[in-house]
C-alpha cells in the first residue's frame, strides 16, 4: 500500500513492500490513513493539534481532516479544541502541560471513526543553558556559521532532545528609492507614465521561516545528561538570509524515549525518502495512537507532552564576517530600460514593455536615463524585488526585534 504524508514539513513515502514507485497511485491499492501532530508543552498558550489525511504520489498536498471532535483527557479532566483553520484544532482555553498528570488524546472524525492515544506525561524540565554562534568550515568545506545549544540536567532524566527554530532576518532592497513610476496612459497612442513619491518606505523588510528538518540529540550514551556545542543550524558564508541582521530562535523539546524513537525512525525514513524514485521504500510507522474498535486501520503520528525551553539570539553579517564582502542578492538586480511606446510602421504602435510590467508590478524605478539608446526608454528600472523588500517580506518590524 501507499501513502505520502507531510508530517512536520517533511514528505515522507510509506509502502508496505518492495516495489516500483507509480507516477499515478492505483485506487485499490490507496488507502486513507488518519495523520496527526499532537505535541503539548509547558507553554502558558492555546495548544495546537493538526490532522490531516495520508495522500496520493500524483496529488498536490495532504488534505485536511476536517469537522473532527478534539480533546485531551487530563486525569479524568477533560479540554475541548476547536477547529480554527481547515485541519487545525487549537485548545479553548489557554493552559499548560502540568507533571505528574496523565494526558490523552481522544478524536472522533465527521464520518463518526474515534481514535485516541496512549496515556503520556510530561517530561522532565531542562532549560537550554547557552545558545551560542561560530564561524566554521563544515565537514564540505563550506564557510559559514554555526548555531549551537548547550543545555544540562542534573537529575539525569531527560536524556532524548528535539529541536526547532524560527530564524528571522532582515532585508534590504539594493535598488530602493523613494520615488516609482506609475502608468497614466496605456492605450497607444496614449501610453505614459509619471514619477511620484512612495507611499511607504519598502527598503527594510523582515522575514521569518521555520525549521523543517528533525533535530535530535540524545545523551544516553554520556556519563552526564549534559548537550554541549550541539549543532542546531549551520548557514554558509553566502547565504542570503544572513545578509544583514539575523535572529534565530531555538526550541529545545525533551521527550519520553517513544516519542524520540519515532521521531528517529521518521528522520531516517525521511533521509531514505528524499529521492522519491528511490526503491528503499521502508514499512509503516507506529506510534501510539490507534483506532477505537478496529486495530487493522492505521493513524500516523504521535502524541507528546514536552517541557519546552526557548532561547534566541542575534548577529550581524559583520560580526562573523569583518570586512567581507556581504551574500549575493536573490537575483542578480541588472537595470534595464524598457520603452514606453513600441513604434509601428505608418504611425502606428503599441504600449511597449515599460507598460505592461508596471500594471503586471514586475518592475520598480530606479533612475532616469538621461541618453536613451535605440529601442530603450526613459528610465532605468529593476526588477521589482530588487527595489521592493516585500517582494519578499513584510515592513512590519517584529515585536521581539533588536538592532
Amino acid at each position: 500500500m501507499k501513502y505520502i504524508f507531510i508530517y512536520g514539513w517533511v514528505f515522507i513515502s510509506f509502502l508496505s513492500c518492495v516495489e516500483e514507485i507509480n507516477f499515478v497511485t492505483d485506487e485499490e491499492d490507496f488507502e486513507s490513513a488518519l495523520v496527526v501532530e499532537a505535541t503539548l508543552t509547558d507553554e502558558a498558550i492555546k495548544q495546537q493539534i493538526i490532522l490531516s489525511r495520508t495522500y496520493k504520489f500524483e496529488a498536490d498536498g495532504p488534505s485536511p481532516e476536517t469537522g473532527a471532535q478534539v480533546s485531551v483527557i487530563a486525569d479524568g479532566e477533560t479540554i475541548q479544541f476547536t477547529e480554527t483553520q481547515p485541519g487545525i484544532y487549537t485548545s479553548n482555553t489557554i493552559f499548560i502541560a502540568e507533571p505528574n498528570v496523565n494526558y490523552q488524546l481522544k478524536i472522533m472524525t465527521s464520518s463518526g471513526k474515534k481514535y485516541e492515544s496512549d496515556t503520556t506525561q510530561l517530561t522532565q524540565d531542562t532549560q537550554i543553558d547557552n545558545l551560542y554562534y561560530q564561524r566554521i568550515t563544515n565537514d564540505l568545506g563550506e564557510d559559514g556559521v554555526a548555531i549551537y545549544v548547550d543545555s544540562f540536567d542534573p537529575t539525569s532524566q531527560s536524556k532524548f532532545y528535539r529541536y526547532t527554530y524560527e530564524e528571522t532576518y532582515k532585508i534590504v532592497a539594493p535598488f530602493y528609492k523613494n520615488s516609482n513610476l506609475i502608468v497614466t496612459g496605456n492605450v497607444f497612442p496614449d501610453c505614459n507614465v509619471a514619477l511620484v513619491g512612495r507611499d511607504e518606505n519598502v527598503k527594510t523588510c523582515y522575514k521569518t521561516d521555520f525549521s523543517s528538518e528533525i533535530i535530535l540529540t540524545t545523551t544516553t550514551d554520556l556519563q552526564e545528561d549534559r548537550v554541549s556545542g550541539f549543532l542546531v543550524r549551520f548557514l554558509n558564508k553566502n547565504n542570503f538570509i544572513i545578509s544583514h541582521r539575523y535572529s534565530i530562535l531555538v526550541k529545545q523539546y525533551v521527550q519520553q524515549p517513544d516519542a524520540y524513537l519515532f521521531y528517529a525512525k521518521l528522520k531516517e525514513i525521511a533521509a531514505q525518502g528524499s529521492n522519491l524514485f528511490s526503491q528503499i521504500q521502508p514499512g509503516f510507522l507506529n506510534g501510539n495512537l490507534h483506532a477505537e474498535n478496529n486495530n487493522q486501520e492505521k493513524v500516523i503520528g504521535f502524541f507528546e507532552v514536552s517541557s519546552v525551553s526557548n532561547a534566541r539570539l542575534f548577529f550581524n553579517f559583520s560580526d562573523v564576517f569583518p570586512n567581507q564582502e556581504l551574500p549575493p542578492y536573490v537575483i542578480n538586480c541588472i537595470p534595464f530600460s524598457p520603452q514606453i511606446i513600441v513604434p509601428g510602421l505608418g504611425g502606428t504602435g503599441s504600449c511597449g514593455e515599460l507598460i505592461t510590467s508596471l500594471e503586471n508590478n514586475t518592475i520598480t524605478y530606479w533612475e532616469e536615463n538621461a541618453s536613451p539608446e535605440e529601442g530603450e526608454g526613459p528610465y532605468w528600472v529593476v526588477p521589482r524585488v530588487c527595489g521592493d523588500c516585500t517582494v519578499l517580506g513584510e515592513t512590519q518590524v517584529p515585536d521581539f526585534w533588536i538592532d
